[in-house]
């Protein structure tokens, strides 16, 4: 659906189809991409892949919304690997020389490509990702997954609205000559024009065969702070500061609710718990986990997760 929600915008204008499979190597990813305007002209790898229409691929390791790989193809192959070390919004960097060892990826094209006058009708992706560069992400969790365990994840497809002309396709431009904007259509939406909100990425979870898996009682408590995060960051646009209460942030404890649709009662007993340290500059949160050995805590910079008490 569009990036921003699906009552945001309207719908896509074609669809978009994922799927994902893993053995004891790597993690395997497949996507059509349906859609008549199949073009591409970034041949050079690491370039800035959405500069055409793309497949993107975003994952969060441990789900601490830092140290994030994202991954770009299009419809020529060429990929763009990097890894981020937390969401811009929060200081973060690009790092170009961050390479997926071992990446594998191919293209099929039902049409041609950029060839407007072709009977086009999608191109298709296939990408084989090796857990000996996706675990280096984890921090902590260095082995490969194991049934039962969880990464986030998410996809995202960038597609600009084109016009043809001399049998090119061609970028629409608006009446001062301006490119529009792109659209950008993921799986699991962030609710603005932006991905790198991690917090909001799928939970994909690693199994042998059909089963029941629940959303661990920690992950919900993650929105518990991440709320007062939210609240700090915009307490501090307004006042050059962060509080150093949560009644200033209009958040006493009694009143924290978790912002997911999904309430846990974890979540509601924890209320009651919650911990904020603050300078000017910088803050945490706290509140004890699910199992009631250490806290779930988030910093300033968005990091969340679990520490010893």
């Amino acid at each position: 659906m569009d990036i921003e929600g699906k009552d945001a915008r309207p719908a896509p204008r074609f669809r978009t189809r994922a799927k994902m499979l893993w053995d004891d190597e790597a993690l395997y990813i497949g996507a059509e991409l349906y859609g008549a305007e199949i073009w591409g002209g970034v041949t050079e790898h690491d370039d800035v892949i959405f500069r055409d229409n793309d497949f993107e691929v975003f994952i969060d390791v441990n789900s601490s919304t830092h140290t994030y790989c994202e991954f770009e193809m299009n419809v020529l192959n060429t990929v763009w690997d990097l890894l981020l070390t937390k969401p811009y919004r929060d200081g973060g960097q690009p790092i170009n020389s961050f390479e997926i060892k071992g990446l594998e990826t191919a293209v099929k094209v039902d049409g041609a490509v950029n060839d407007p006058k072709a009977e086009n009708r999608m191109w298709s992706v296939e990408i084989k990702m090796p857990f000996t560069s996706l675990r280096e992400l984890g921090g902590e969790r260095k082995g490969n997954p194991t049934p039962g365990d969880f990464w986030r994840i998410n996809f995202s497809r960038v597609q600009w609205k084109v016009d043809t002309a001399d049998n090119t396709y061609q970028k629409r431009k608006d009446a001062e000559g301006n490119v529009l904007p792109e659209d950008n259509w993921v799986w699991s939406p962030t609710g603005e024009i932006n991905i790198h909100r991690p917090e909001y990425w799928a939970f994909v979870f690693f199994c042998e065969n059909d089963g029941e898996y629940a959303v661990p009682e920690d992950e919900k408590l993650k929105w518990l702070l991440r709320d007062v995060y939210y609240r700090q960051h915009a307490y501090f646009r307004e006042n050059g500061r962060f509080a150093d209460n949560l009644a200033a942030l209009g958040c006493e404890t009694q009143g924290l609710k978790p912002q997911t649709a999904v309430r846990s009662q974890t979540a509601v007993r924890s209320q009651t718990a919650v911990r904020l340290s603050a300078t000017e500059h910088c803050f945490e949160v706290s509140c004890p986990s699910s199992g009631g050995a250490g806290r779930v805590i988030i910093y300033h910079d968005g990091w969340t997760g679990c520490v010893n008490p």
